[in-house]
C-alpha cells in the first residue's frame, strides 16, 4: 500500500528529501539527504573555510556580506515566491520577512568591527603597571538549526551575525522549508565562491542531532521548547555551547488609556500574521474591564475581514499539518471550559487552513492559554487592572516577547513583563530592530541574536594584558617583600576602606 502524505509533509524518497506545498501537496523541490558522513565532511570543510574567512578581516568580510545583502534585495521577489510555494506564507508576508532579514545582514556587516574588534580597557590600581585590551575571536564553525515559520529571517539572524564575527556556518534548515535554506546558501556562494563558508545539510530531526554532535564550536537553534531541550542535551555531551530561541506564549496588555483602534489593529496583526505561526505572536490578551467590550468588538471586526486561502489571501495554510490538531484541540478545550468564541469557533479548522478565531473569557488553566497554539487564534480575557494583567501574563514558564498598549503606565508595565523583549503601542517591532538583541527567558530559551549582544554571541571574549612599567605595588610574585604587602594594604584601605 502506498503511504499517504498530508500536503506540506516532508517526504523521504531514496536518498532525497522532497519538499511539498502545504496548500496543494505538489512537490516544491527535492534535495540530497545528508548522512552522518556528509555532516562530518561539511564541518571539516567549514573549519578550513572558517580559517580563511576569519583571516580576511572585518573589512573584507563586510564587503562580501554587503554584496550578499545586495543580492538578497535584488532577488527578494524570487525568494518570496519560493517561501510562499514551500511554506504557504502569503507573498506580502514573505516580503516583510525578507526586508527585515536584509536589514540584519546590513547591520551585522557594518557593525562587527566596532563591536568585536580590539579595544583598550582601563586597568585599576593594583595592576596599574599593565595595559589591557579586549577582543572577540570567532569560535570557528557555528551550527545553525533553523525553523520553518520564518525560514529567511530567523536563520539569517544567526548566520549573518556569525559570519560577520568571522565564523563559518553549517546550516540545517527545517525539513519543511529546505529549498529556502538552500537558496540562501547558494546565493551566498555566488558572492563568496572561494570557500564553503556557508553550507547546508538536509534531513529530518536526526540530521539536526548529528550536527549537534559533529564537533561544531557552537549551535544556534530556533524551534520548540521540547526540541530545544533535546538540542541542549545533545550538545552537553561535548560541552558545545548553545544559543536557544524556543517557544513563546506572548501576551498583550491593554490599559484603560490605550488607543483602542491602534491596539486592535496591532492585536490582529500580532496574532494572525503568518497564520499565527510566529514564536513572538500575540496569543493572549489581557484588557482592563472598562475598555474590554469595546476592544473585543474592534478586534472581531478587523479579524473578521481577513481572507483565507492559498494565493493572494491574508492568511495562508498551516505549514505543518500536525499543528492543525493542536489548534483544533485548543479551541475545543477553551469552549468546553466556558470560553466563548467571539469569532470563529469549533469549525474554524478546515485543513489545510485554520480560520481566524477570537476566544474570550477563557479560563487561565485551559490549553488555549497555557500552551503554544501557533495558529490564527487569540484569547482575550478581562482583568481588573494592569497589576492583574501582569500577574496573569507572567504566570507561564515562557518569556519571549510581549506588548503593552497604554500611555501613562505603559513603560512601567513593559518593564515588569517577564520577557526578553516588549513593544509599547505596537507588536513584534523589536524583531525588526537590528540594533536590539532578540531572545527570551525561562522556557523561551537563552542567549541573544541581533544587535551588539547578537554579534558577541558568536565571538569568544579574549582578554590580553601587557606589562608597561615596573610594579609599584608588587603582589603577583614570590619576590614581594613584607614592606610591599604593607604598602598594598595601606593603599587599598586608603582608596576603598573609607566611609562613603
Amino acid at each position: 500500500m502506498t503511504a499517504v502524505h498530508l500536503p506540506g509533509t516532508p517526504v523521504i524518497e531514496g536518498d532525497h528529501l522532497i519538499s511539498t506545498s502545504p496548500a496543494t501537496g505538489a512537490e516544491a523541490g527535492r534535495l540530497p539527504l545528508a548522512t552522518a558522513d556528509d555532516i562530518a565532511q561539511a564541518v571539516e570543510r567549514a573549519r578550513a573555510a572558517g580559517q580563511w574567512w576569519a583571516g580576511l578581516g572585518f573589512d573584507a568580510r563586510r564587503d562580501r556580506l554587503l554584496r550578499w545583502r545586495r543580492l538578497l534585495a535584488q532577488r527578494m521577489e524570487q525568494l518570496a515566491e519560493l517561501v510562499h510555494t514551500e511554506g504557504g506564507k502569503p507573498v506580502a508576508d514573505a516580503i516583510v520577512e525578507i526586508v527585515s532579514a536584509v536589514e540584519h545582514v546590513d547591520w551585522a556587516a557594518r557593525n562587527a568591527r566596532r563591536v568585536l574588534g580590539p579595544r583598550k580597557v582601563r586597568s585599576r590600581l593594583v595592576l596599574a603597571e599593565f595595559s589591557a585590551h579586549l577582543e572577540y575571536q570567532p569560535h570557528g564553525v557555528i551550527g545553525v538549526i533553523g525553523p520553518w515559520n520564518y525560514p529567511v529571517f530567523t536563520p539569517i539572524g544567526s548566520a549573518a551575525y556569525a559570519m560577520a564575527a568571522g565564523n563559518a556556518v553549517v546550516f540545517k534548515p527545517s525539513e519543511y522549508t529546505p529549498l529556502v535554506g538552500q537558496w540562501l546558501v547558494d546565493t551566498f556562494a555566488e558572492v563568496v565562491p572561494e570557500q564553503p563558508v556557508f553550507t547546508a545539510v538536509h534531513g529530518l530531526g536526526d540530521i539536526g542531532a548529528a550536527l549537534c554532535r559533529s564537533g561544531v564550536d557552537k549551535v544556534a537553534f530556533t524551534g520548540s521548547t521540547a526540541t530545544a531541550k533535546k538540542v541542549m542535551a545533545a550538545c552537553a555531551e561535548s560541552l558545545t555551547p548553545v544559543l536557544l530561541e524556543a517557544g513563546g506564549k506572548d501576551a498583550m496588555i491593554v490599559d484603560a488609556d490605550a488607543d483602542l483602534d491602534a491596539a486592535a489593529e496591532a492585536c490582529v496583526w500580532g496574532a494572525m500574521t503568518n497564520a499565527g505561526q510566529t514564536c513572538i505572536g500575540i496569543e493572549r490578551v489581557y484588557v482592563v474591564e472598562p475598555v474590554f467590550d469595546a476592544f473585543v468588538a474592534k478586534v472581531v471586526e478587523r479579524a473578521g475581514r481577513l481572507t483565507v486561502g492559498a494565493d493572494g489571501a491574508d492568511v495562508g495554510p498551516i505549514t505543518m499539518p500536525s499543528q492543525l490538531d493542536v489548534i483544533r484541540r485548543h479551541i475545543s478545550d477553551a469552549l468546553a471550559r466556558g470560553g466563548r468564541a467571539a469569532l470563529g469557533g469549533a469549525d474554524s479548522v478546515r485543513p489545510p487552513y485554520a480560520h481566524p478565531t477570537v476566544l474570550v473569557d477563557v479560563p487561565e488553566d485551559s490549553d488555549a492559554v497555557r500552551e503554544e497554539t501557533f495558529g490564527p487564534t487569540v484569547t482575550i480575557n478581562r482583568v481588573r487592572d494592569a497589576d492583574e494583567a501582569l500577574s496573569r501574563a507572567n504566570a507561564l514558564p515562557y518569556g519571549l516577547g510581549g506588548s503593552v498598549f497604554g500611555q501613562r503606565r505603559a513603560v512601567a508595565i513593559a518593564r515588569r513583563l517577564r520577557s526578553g523583549m516588549a513593544s509599547i503601542n505596537s507588536t513584534l517591532t523589536f524583531a525588526g530592530m537590528s540594533t536590539l538583541p532578540f531572545g527570551g527567558v525561562g522556557e523561551s530559551g537563552f542567549g541573544r541574536i541581533h544587535g551588539e549582544d547578537g554579534l558577541r554571541e558568536f565571538g569568544r571574549a579574549k582578554s590580553i594584558t601587557r606589562r608597561r612599567a615596573r610594579s609599584l605595588l608588587p603582589s603577583t610574585t614570590f619576590e614581594r617583600t613584607p614592606a610591599d604587602v604593607d604598602r598594598l594594604v595601606k593603599a587599598v584601605k586608603l582608596l576603598y576602606g573609607r566611609k562613603l
